[in-house]
């Protein structure tokens, strides 16, 4: 695959509908897992709560501690009609940027939402691509979002959630994400203990997750799509835990791609290398089915926008093995497992996990790639 030009169409595949779950399984670790060996290409069948099993004393598992916000906000402009607002990032007290869908919303629109005894307004400053606005509230909204919003599913799962904290982890508190991190909800606070009494270490990270990280992505070639940037934290601490595990020869397993992508980012800041981050996979020259590992790198704290796109070719410094879910065709989430363990080797996976009956993307099972 030495110099191959990736194709979005290379990460298609097809997937039944009904392999896509519509409710979170109880309890969280009941889920499946498939664990992938990277070097062997073996796959194993387990249960999630089977994790310990291949978890070492001295190994940190790393976590992505955001809360999905209630995003999703239901408005009318003044004339009647009807408006429904995603908001993605925070800017400022009173200004966010948000998916708006409704007709004809402009610059200098006013957006009314109403909700019990909440009577708010909106104003869009400022028009994006697509149907991203900026918008300008009469009054900082973030303390009332509890009250006045709803909790944000993908669109693939149509059944209402009957318990909302079911699409939180129960390690999440820091407020901020427009989507869960979905690796995350297979834990529960009896596997943590379990881990932690093996001597299996535990470090937190932050990135708020948004909606882009989900989207399929619709260029012909992979190295032409750009990730909106995300913010995210390594605090001091942490990256100190994390770099001493691994002088100490301990693994660093990530929970999730969002983990990867905050890891990968601390890893290129400690070596020098700041944004814009998106062509570093095209730049980094390395084999995606030959990387199995790149020695160790240290990694630094850092707060602030990423916007690092990992697919083949990129050069993992950081992370040594993955915690993830079954993710979407055509998505950069793919792209990313592919790139960890292989293109091939994830392809492969994933006609497996279709024809076991595996259940795919947010609420579905998980894969180990060790």
């Amino acid at each position: 695959m030495s110099g191959k030009i990736w194709k979005t169409s290379d990460f298609d595949y097809e997937l039944p509908p009904e392999r896509i779950a519509q409710t979170p399984i109880e309890p969280r670790d009941a889920a499946r897992l498939m664990v992938v060996h990277r070097r062997s290409g073996h796959i194993e069948h387990r249960i999630f709560r089977d994790l310990p099993y291949y978890l070492h004393p001295g190994d940190v598992l790393v976590v992505n501690d955001t809360r999905v916000i209630p995003a999703r906000l239901f408005a009318h402009k003044p004339s009647g009609g009807q408006v429904e607002i995603l908001l993605l990032r925070q800017l400022d007290e009173t200004r966010w940027e948000a998916l708006v869908g409704g007709k004809r919303i402009r610059k200098g629109s006013y957006l009314l939402i109403h909700r019990g005894d909440a009577h708010l307004q909106a104003r869009v400053v400022e028009e994006l691509e697509g149907s991203r606005r900026i918008l300008e509230f009469d009054t900082p909204i973030a303390p009332l979002l509890r009250d006045i919003g709803h909790t944000p599913l993908p669109p693939y799962i149509r059944l209402p959630l009957q318990d909302p904290e079911r699409y939180q982890t129960v390690y999440g508190r820091v407020e901020g994400s427009a989507a869960a991190p979905t690796a995350g909800l297979h834990f529960t606070p009896e596997l943590l203990a379990k881990l932690r009494a093996q001597g299996v270490l535990l470090a937190r990270v932050t990135l708020h997750i948004g909606l882009d990280t989900f989207k399929p992505v619709t260029v012909e070639h992979v190295a032409e799509h750009t990730l909106h940037s995300e913010w995210a934290s390594v605090s001091a601490e942490t990256a100190q835990l994390i770099n001493q595990a691994r002088l100490n020869g301990g693994r660093v397993v990530a929970v999730g791609t969002t983990v990867v992508r905050t890891l990968e980012t601390a890893a290129l800041r400690a070596a020098g290398i700041t944004a814009p981050l998106r062509d570093i996979s095209a730049q980094s020259g390395e084999l995606a089915d030959a990387h199995l590992s790149v020695g160790w790198h240290p990694i630094a704290a850092f707060e602030g926008p990423t916007d690092l796109f990992i697919y083949p070719g990129f050069r993992f410094r950081a992370v040594d093995a993955l915690i993830t879910n079954f993710h979407l065709p055509r998505s950069s989430l793919l792209m990313l497992v592919s790139a960890f363990a292989g293109y091939e080797r994830t392809r492969h996976a994933y006609q497996v996990a279709v024809a076991a009956g595996y259940r795919f993307y947010s609420f579905g099972d998980a894969m180990l790639i060790i």
